[in-house]
């Protein structure tokens, strides 16, 4: 089977082959990815995925309501983990982005009806011949981060939100001669 080629390794072939690209519509697993996307920010996707279990395991399954409630002193221990990146201004965003998404949610009933009110619930499908011809960003991943900067999300400017749609297949971005394109 042919994939994109920037999965290279048996970790990103399987997150490729299995995840990205896929339209997500389950709360929890969007607010995994949109944190594993604000994580990426400057480090390669491989290394958030090494690291993808350790972040389940240090907040509580990625469950925004508990993630929320962190003080200092949870943030303090998280960034003394060694299996995580311990970047503070990250770490305090995970906090920010928990309380923002809850906001989400209570305004839109799910941060799916929020996220994919975008594209009118469908996805966005490009057609990519090879992968130089993918943008980085959009105009959508630019509205996309304007929308979440004024409801308080952090780490979510247009290049990092263009990320979180490919992610969660609300653009796919497989180029066309991938098997798993649809």
């Amino acid at each position: 089977m042919k994939r994109c080629t920037w999965a290279k390794t048996a970790l990103m072939k399987k997150y490729h082959d299995e995840e990205w690209g896929k339209p997500l519509h389950d709360d929890q697993a969007l607010f995994e990815q949109l944190i594993l996307e604000t994580l990426q920010a400057g480090l390669s996707w491989d290394t958030v995925l090494k690291k993808r279990e350790d972040y389940r395991a240090a907040l509580d399954q990625f469950d925004p309501q508990k993630i929320a409630q962190y003080d200092e002193n949870k943030i303090t221990e998280l960034l003394h983990n060694p299996k995580l990146i311990r970047h503070p201004l990250k770490m305090k965003g995970i906090v920010k982005n928990a309380k923002a998404f809850l906001a989400v949610q209570k305004e839109w009933g799910t941060f799916d009806a929020f996220l994919w009110s975008y594209v009118k619930g469908q996805p966005m499908i490009h057609h990519f011949k090879e992968e130089t011809g993918r943008p980085s960003k959009n105009d959508l991943s630019e509205q996309l981060s304007k929308d979440m900067k004024k409801k308080g999300f952090s780490f979510v400017g247009p290049v990092i939100c263009y990320a979180f749609l490919q992610a969660t297949g609300v653009i796919n971005d497989h180029i066309d001669s991938c098997s798993f394109k649809y």
